[in-house]
């Protein structure tokens, strides 16, 4: 059974940091993209970073570049997401997803792909 399972969300200060994890099971993580998304209430879902099934590509919203890391530790079979420079529009539930593509795929259509397993989400949420 393919299965998502996040952690690490919490309450923390703007400028803070936070580490997510997304550990897989019933899959390889090297095996598919993943990605992590965000939902705000009221707001659209958004895709905030995902990372090639090679990792040799990684993609990441104009809103997170440079404050987001998106890594990948195959022996753990997790895929993490440091969150640092915290800001109150940082707060929405996070998700992580997998797909498994066959091919190449550009590094900005990444998050565009049509996902098909999820996490149940971990609310983050960022104080000013």
């Amino acid at each position: 059974e393919v299965q998502l399972v996040e952690s690490g969300g919490g309450l923390v200060q703007a400028g803070g940091s936070l580490r997510l994890s997304c550990a897989a099971s019933g899959f390889r993580v090297s095996d598919r993209v993943i990605g992590w998304f965000r939902q705000a209430p009221g707001k659209e879902r958004e895709g905030v970073s995902c990372i090639s099934s090679s990792a040799g590509s990684t993609y990441y919203a104009d809103s997170v570049k440079g404050r987001f890391t998106v890594s990948r530790d195959n022996a753990k079979n997790t895929v993490y997401l440091q969150m640092n420079s915290l800001k109150p529009e940082d707060t929405a539930v996070y998700y992580c997803a997998a797909v498994y593509l066959v091919g190449w795929v550009p590094t900005g259509a990444l998050c565009r792909q049509d996902f098909d397993s999820w996490g149940q989400g971990t609310q983050v949420t960022v104080s000013s």
